[in-house]
């Protein structure tokens, strides 16, 4: 079977800070290609829709996955999917991904027969027996995680080893189009997966049944090593979180003498309570760190559950500048900030040396605040879904809350982005200019194109032509209802004064 697999197109904040190699799809790609697929790989993020109907016009696959990572990305696959029905009526359409495992039926209904099946959960289990069913005409009770109008099938299941497939990083074209910052180029890597916290804003632990597991370190530099790219973003929710883990990877980094720079994301706690690990790394090539603080006071991060303190936060900072890497924050905004509000944070990433996101609390399906708050959404268009928009009522006026969220982020452009990035970074442009590599340079010119408030304000103002399935209930959600996949051994939590992980008594 021709199996052709789509990653769909970049987001607001990605048009800027990042492009990240589609890895997800790369594992899938493999697994169908190790059953003996025929499997191509497109990325809309370097490609055009025009690029993508000339590829099925040409191919004519048989199959086509789209992968739904993003909630705002759910109405270019609808409209795909109807548009590639039009042209090649029997080919069989999925949809698959972390966003489209929560809101799978009605992906289903939008679709209006366009979408033959959605897939939950982990992909690499269910799509060779996706691709079986349809190859065959028979029905997909049968498949792990797989929804369509007949029906659900059995609940996803977990990939049984990590170790059991590699990324088809062959299948990717322009890889020199992935970056993050000035890692350009910059391919990605995983080591683990899950996340074993329970932040009420976040859908990893919804995902994976607050399970954790990893490659095994052999398995991770064997990936590693094919790796032509300078730059690794390592795609991990919390880096590190075992420090064994950490030191087993690097010390195999080092006996294969394997020399990358690195970015990885990992917690403040996590941090303190490894600094060894991230210590051994730094002399790996570790560059840059992204520390998810979310808030700069205690309220903030209570209401968050980050089941961190400020002062472990402030600590943590001070430990990962001593490091003398970069260091990203991201700061979560509130709709129900005033102008006070963001005059304190704008003094506060102002005074700091790290680089500062702002990003928008947004409800998403999967998270514990979609039970909780989705009756108050301010729209239910999917687009608006990228926490660059505010979708939850405003206490500011909307335009002036767009306003106060731009300037804010402006601390970012004035202190990291434009002629005074350029100045500091001029020679590392240059050589990245001269292999070819405009990623960095162009990201530098690009914040007042993209961060507008009139345009963010006029993108409420679309017409909306599907509208997100609001919950059936608004109350405390029992967690495992929440799971797309369950954690058969309970729910894990990590023990804040060490790395055992300890069986959770509530769900």
């Amino acid at each position: 079977m021709r199996f052709l697999a789509v990653h769909t197109s970049a987001l607001m904040y990605s048009r800027i800070f990042l492009r990240l190699e589609p890895l997800g799809l790369e594992m899938i790609a493999q697994a169908a290609r190790q059953a003996g697929h025929d499997v191509k790989i497109i990325d809309l993020q370097v490609f055009s829709h025009q690029d993508y109907f000339r590829l099925l016009d040409e191919w004519r696959p048989d199959a086509v996955g789209v992968s739904a990572n993003y909630l705002a990305n759910i109405p270019e696959i609808i409209d795909l999917a109807k548009a590639t029905k039009a042209r090649l009526p029997t080919a069989f359409y999925f949809v698959g991904g972390h966003s489209a495992s929560f809101t799978a039926g009605e992906i289903i209904e939008h679709g209006k027969g366009a979408v033959d099946a959605v897939l939950k959960g982990e992909g690499e289990v269910g799509v060779v027996q996706l691709l079986e069913a349809a190859m065959a005409g028979s029905g997909f009770c049968d498949v792990p995680g797989a929804i369509t109008a007949d029906g659900e099938g059995h609940p996803p299941a977990f990939v049984k080893s990590l170790d059991d497939i590699l990324p088809a990083r062959d299948l990717l074209p322009k890889r020199r189009k992935y970056f993050i910052g000035v890692l350009d180029p910059c391919a990605s890597i995983e080591f683990t997966r899950g996340c074993p916290w329970d932040c009420e804003f976040c859908s990893a632990w919804t995902f994976y049944g607050r399970s954790y597991r990893h490659v095994s370190s052999e398995r991770a530099v064997e990936d590693l090593a094919r790796i032509r790219e300078p730059g690794i973003f390592i795609v991990v929710d919390v880096a590190f979180i075992q420090s064994k883990h950490g030191f087993d990877i690097g010390r195999e980094i080092e006996r294969r003498n394997i020399r990358k720079e690195y970015y990885l994301e990992t917690r403040g706690d996590v941090l303190l309570r490894n600094k060894d690990v991230f210590q051994y790394w730094k002399g790996l090539g570790l560059k840059y760190m992204f520390l998810g603080l979310e808030a700069i006071d205690d309220q903030g991060l209570k209401k968050f559950r980050k089941r961190i303190s400020l002062d472990q936060n402030t600590e943590a900072l001070e430990f990962a500048r001593s490091l003398g890497v970069t260091v990203a924050v991201n700061i979560i905004a509130d709709p129900d900030w005033d102008t006070h509000r963001f005059a304190v944070i704008r003094e506060w990433a102002s005074e700091i040396p790290e680089v500062v996101n702002i990003s928008v609390n947004t409800p998403y399906p999967g998270t514990e605040s979609w039970v909780t708050e989705s009756r108050r959404l301010a729209t239910r268009d999917y687009r608006l879904f990228d926490i660059q928009h505010a979708v939850l009522p405003t206490k500011l006026p909307l335009p002036e809350f767009y306003g106060e969220l731009v300037s804010t982020q402006q601390v970012l452009n004035r202190k990291h982005l434009g002629m005074s990035a350029l100045r500091k970074a001029a020679s590392l442009v240059i050589r990245k200019l001269l292999r070819g590599q405009t990623n960095f340079f162009k990201m530098l010119w690009k914040f007042n194109s993209v961060y507008n408030p009139k345009l963010q304000l006029a993108d409420h103002q679309l017409p909306v032509k599907y509208k997100m399935r609001l919950p059936h209930s608004t109350a405390t959600p029992d967690r495992r209802s929440l799971y797309i996949h369950v954690n058969r051994s309970h729910s894990r939590q990590v023990d804040e004064k060490t790395e055992r992980f300890v069986a959770g008594s509530k769900t």
